[in-house]
């Protein structure tokens, strides 16, 4: 089973991914860690590339994020399920103020290492709003007219509570 699970920043992708992963025993990627080295510093894109590229030779795989650069279509086409978290950007916004919360001074489990969780203004713009332009929303929406067939949208915490509790199986493992 192949999984790409999309959405905005703060939705959930990542801790999305992991439960997945977990239940299923199927490795996950972040693309935050393929995209980053300490300290927020951009890795190299051809090693990114070469990254993402030999992790989706594997025969099952889950892969959380939206980074074009890293073979986005070909992810898409690959992917069995697509899993869009489209959360309004204020429940976005709540959900990463609480990430920091619990992870401030610290790096996450799906951040490259010494990557400093951080809440400032430039992260709280691109919640709001710069992470959700016209074309960023035109383009999930092409996301779903071309693999509307395999994709699941979620849309706030009771579906995706529904989905975790109920529909989960049936979605991921078909």
């Amino acid at each position: 089973m192949k999984i790409a699970i999309i959405g905005y920043s703060g939705s959930g992708k990542s801790t999305l991914a992991e439960i997945i992963g977990k239940k299923y025993s199927i490795p996950v990627l972040h693309l935050d860690k393929v995209n980053f080295l300490p300290g927020w510093v951009e890795r190299n894109i051809d090693e990114s590339r070469r990254i993402a590229e030999e992790f989706m030779k594997k025969d099952s795989w889950v892969i959380d994020g939206n980074y074009g650069k890293f073979f986005q279509k070909e992810r898409l086409e690959a992917a069995d399920r697509i899993i869009f978290l489209d959360f309004n950007r204020f429940s976005c916004l709540l959900r990463a103020y609480r990430r920091y919360i619990i992870h401030k001074g610290k790096t996450r489990s799906s951040a490259a290492e010494g990557c400093i969780e951080k809440f400032d203004g430039v992260f709280i713009r691109w919640i709001l709003a710069d992470g959700r332009t016209k074309a960023k929303r035109d383009y999930f929406k092409s996301v779903l007219k071309m693999h509307g067939h395999k994709t699941v949208v979620i849309k706030n915490q009771r579906q995706l509570d529904l989905f975790l509790n109920r529909r989960m199986d049936y979605y991921v493992m078909g």
